[in-house]
């Protein structure tokens, strides 16, 4: 059987979770709307117990919790939603990262091409991008600082908890697009001045097409987000439509069991993670990008490429070769050309991905699979 390395694309649920969403399914499938009878009292039941159990993991209040279709979604309420307050306030220029997912990139280029100005940092060698490069690109009309914890491709973990800190006395908005390390690296998204917060359940073992942005309060008052849609009133009038109870209820559980294992987890992704580097040197391979998650690793392997990799393993694991969101037909990482990594890098670059539930890898195979391309 074939083992899946590519948890940065998606994680299996939980067998906890998914026992959850078929039971709201099947049995409680009433809607939270609906205020007449038990059934939609159980839904809403349901909803807001899945409101506090992700609010308990960022340290936010329940009520701060918009649920999405996912971090996507997330994103472009987050960033297009401020846009007519931040155009009205004079504040048209957003700071952001060349590494960003597209998720954030679209909405920033839109943006640009209705009269912003977006600063695209560019992330050094390491793939990180440091505090004082912010804070070096900041200008009095600077209204909105958007970018994620944790980069898809190469688990580069970014400094968001020192940004926030010293963005304190400041009125910029400051947005996380916080995919890859919600219920994973707790601390930082803990921080009170991130004011938005957009995460995904699928990335946490939980049910795909359901995600939440974390809109905290400042000063008492909410991000002055518009919504992208009307009609219901649902979230506050934020995100209208009928609410998919089973998918929330699936995110709440994946949330709570994230926050009270991340440690263990964590820890058994770091055995991997030592495997995978080791296995990997003896065919010369070089790790892009430093200070990464423990659960990815995106290497680039001498003389072979990353469609040639993938097809040779095919029938030994599940890896990929950059951004699921992107795959539909294969264009060179944007992300590592932003690294500065050369053509023949980008072309040899795989990225292996795992998590808690991954056993076993036959790291020698896989080496022994891969030398055969030489």
């Amino acid at each position: 059987m074939t083992i899946y390395l590519d948890c940065n694309a998606t994680t299996p649920m939980d067998a906890d979770v998914a026992k959850l969403v078929q039971y709201y399914l099947r049995e409680e499938f009433g809607n939270s709307g609906s205020r007449t009878h038990e059934y939609g009292l159980k839904a809403k039941s349901a909803v807001e117990k899945a409101r506090l159990q992700v609010a308990d993991v960022v340290g936010a209040q329940k009520d701060e919790v918009v649920f999405t279709s996912g971090a996507t979604e997330s994103n472009n309420i987050a960033i297009l939603g401020l846009a007519e307050f931040l155009k009205s306030e004079g504040k048209n220029h957003i700071i952001t990262t060349a590494i960003e997912h597209k998720a954030v990139l679209e909405p920033c280029a839109f943006l640009d091409s209705q009269g912003f100005s977006v600063t695209y940092l560019q992330p050094d060698a390491k793939g990180g991008v440091s505090v004082d490069q912010v804070f070096n690109a900041i200008t009095d009309k600077t209204g909105l600082i958007s970018m994620m914890h944790v980069n898809n491709e190469t688990g580069v973990i970014l400094p968001i908890d020192e940004i926030a800190n010293n963005l304190l006395g400041t009125e910029i908005y400051f947005h996380v697009d916080a995919a890859q390390g919600f219920g994973k690296l707790l601390k930082p998204l803990k921080n009170e001045r991130i004011d938005l917060i957009s995460i995904s359940a699928h990335k946490v073992h939980g049910p795909k097409g359901v995600g939440a942005l974390i809109t905290r309060r400042k000063k008492y008052k909410k991000p002055p987000l518009k919504p992208l849609m009307y009609g219901g009133g649902q979230e506050k009038g934020l995100r209208p439509g009928t609410l998919p109870v089973a998918l929330i209820a699936g995110l709440g559980l994946a949330s709570e069991l994230a926050e009270r294992n991340h440690e263990s987890w964590l820890n058994h992704c770091e055995n991997i993670r030592a495997e995978a580097v080791s296995a990997f040197e003896s065919l010369g391979g070089k790790v892009n990008g430093k200070n990464a998650l423990p659960n990815v690793l995106n290497i680039s392997i001498p003389d072979i490429s990353s469609e040639a990799a993938i097809v040779v393993l095919k029938e030994l694991v599940a890896i990929s070769n950059g951004s699921a969101c992107t795959s539909s037909s294969y264009t060179p990482s944007h992300v590592l050309e932003a690294m500065g990594l050369d053509e023949a890098e980008i072309r040899q670059a795989i990225r292996i991905s795992w998590c808690h539930k991954t056993g076993t890898i036959p790291w020698s195979k896989i080496v022994k699979r891969l030398q055969s391309l030489l």
